[in-house]
């Protein structure tokens, strides 16, 4: 008896490495179809594979922001912000948006002394900081008035 259990688990043992073995080769070559496919090595995937292009008016206008300096960090460690940016919009709604400019300057300044020295620089920093500025002034603004913050000037000295 004690023959047979080690004959049935010699012969399990070769069955489990083989079922995982062909698991691992159809998941290569799922990855590998799947790679292929959507950039285009098999036909397929052209819209996939192309950026998502945003669709602007041809009216467009750029309202300027005047130039921010903001103080950072504790009295220990005051440094300065210099921040600087434009207000992409459509051209119908330029003087709304510009009336509402001190509302947004506002509240940019507001959020970027709320900032700490680290959050800043942190290198994926100005992408996350541009989100939430983009978040407040959607807020003071509306949210379909404002098509983009662009960032013009972000130096901390």
């Amino acid at each position: 008896m004690a023959e047979e259990d080690q004959s049935d688990e010699g012969a399990e043992a070769p069955k489990k490495k083989g079922g995982l073995l062909i698991g691992l080769v159809l998941a290569v070559i799922g990855g590998g179809g799947a790679f292929a496919y959507t950039s285009g090595m098999l036909g397929g995937g052209d819209e996939a594979a192309k950026p998502v292009e945003k669709e602007l008016s041809a009216d467009l206008a750029f309202i300027p922001m005047e130039p921010m300096t903001v103080s950072i960090g504790g009295p220990s460690a005051r440094r300065h912000l210099r921040f600087r940016a434009e207000l992409e919009v459509d051209s119908a709604g330029q003087s709304d948006v510009e009336n509402l400019l001190p509302r947004v300057v506002d509240v940019l300044n507001t959020y970027l002394q709320s900032l700490s020295i680290a959050e800043i620089e942190d290198p994926a920093a100005l992408l996350t900081l541009r989100s939430q500025m983009r978040r407040r002034i959607d807020l003071v603004v509306g949210g379909d008035r404002v098509h983009d913050l662009l960032v013009m000037e972000f130096v901390l000295n």
